[in-house]
């Protein structure tokens, strides 16, 4: 199949299945996994962090920053369109007891430092304690300058908040911008990253912030049934993720990119390529399109996509040119 759906569909690779088998292991709930062990000290020190943490997902990484930075009744600030907002299920306020104060994004993805200053709660008993400020890098594909990073940084500090950073595809955004992580993690007091979209492990996420923090993440993960027992097996490929696919995932915005312009030659679609950056595009669909029997008519040749307007599709390492080529052909003559 080629599959444009996301890059959470990649697959690991032979050598990664390989060392996951020969992975050394024990009961991580214990601390006997040395294989996760030593995922979550490289990754920490590698991002500039004193400690982190191995998770099932982003969704349960980012529900445990949140719980390990709020107390019950704190709010936390975000963006309109943050993932740890509007697509996790509401987690923070379900399990947390922790309200979201979410802002309209900007164009850019960033949010207005001036809307955050004006949605700080004032000391009074009426009003959820305002404690964190939460950011998106990549959010939905774009980049947040660095520039941005550090103004944010400068706002948490005037206002004695918290800053987390939901680094999902960060390392997209490092790539893009050609720095080392670390030039993107010093900002944060807490950041996670998700190995397996398109970095291309097979399960996991990782929380890092400072000892105090991923203590308390760690308690919240076996409360919330995240405790896994002989992980190293999935740690492992984690490690190959983080040390052998981040610079190939200059290929996915390259391809990005390629498939951004000849799918805006195709009749009916409508793609700004200034707002492709990394590995994901938005498409505009005419309305006379019926998109649902395009999903259904490529579905039936071996491709995937999801319908919406607009249409997001999303380059990674099971994406190659010629799969780019073979999609827009199928397009074509499907419409």
């Amino acid at each position: 199949m080629i599959d444009f759906r996301s890059d959470t569909v990649t697959r690991p690779s032979d050598s990664m299945l390989e060392t996951m088998m020969k992975a050394p292991v024990g009961d991580d709930v214990y601390g006997d996994d040395p294989t996760v062990n030593d995922l979550e000290q490289w990754t920490a020190e590698r991002h500039g962090f004193e400690a982190a943490i191995f998770c099932s997902s982003g969704t349960q990484a980012n529900l445990l920053g949140l719980m390990a930075h709020c107390e019950r009744g704190d709010e936390y600030l975000c963006g309109q369109q943050a993932h740890n907002y509007k697509f996790e299920g509401g987690g923070a306020a379900v399990l947390g007891s922790i309200q979201p104060q979410p802002i309209e994004n900007e164009k850019d993805g960033s949010i207005s430092i001036d809307k955050l200053k004006a949605a700080i709660k004032p000391i009074d008993p009426h009003f959820a304690r305002t404690t964190l400020l939460s950011l998106e890098n990549t959010i939905n594909g774009k980049v947040l300058p660095l520039s941005y990073l550090k103004e944010a940084r400068e706002f948490v500090n005037q206002h004695g908040l918290k800053l987390h950073l939901d680094g999902a595809r960060v390392y997209n955004a490092s790539v893009a911008l050609d720095v080392d992580i670390k030039e993107i993690s010093q900002h944060f007091d807490s950041m996670t990253i998700c190995l397996s979209k398109g970095l291309g492990a097979p399960i996991g996420s990782l929380l890092l912030g400072n000892h105090e923090l991923i203590a308390k993440a760690r308690r919240w993960r076996k409360v919330l049934g995240g405790g896994m027992r002989q992980a190293g097996i999935l740690a492992a490929a984690g490690k190959i993720a983080l040390t052998e696919n981040v610079t190939r995932l200059a290929d996915d915005h390259a391809n990005a990119r390629y498939l951004a312009q000849e799918l805006a030659k195709v009749d009916g679609f409508s793609v700004n390529l200034e707002h492709v950056q990394t590995n994901m595009l938005f498409a505009k669909v005419d309305s006379t399109i019926n998109q649902q029997q395009l999903v259904d008519n490529l579905k039936e040749q071996g491709i995937l996509f999801s319908a919406g307007n607009p249409m997001r599709l999303v380059t990674h390492l099971d994406i190659s040119r010629v799969d780019i080529d073979t999609f827009i052909t199928a397009l074509k003559c499907a419409l």
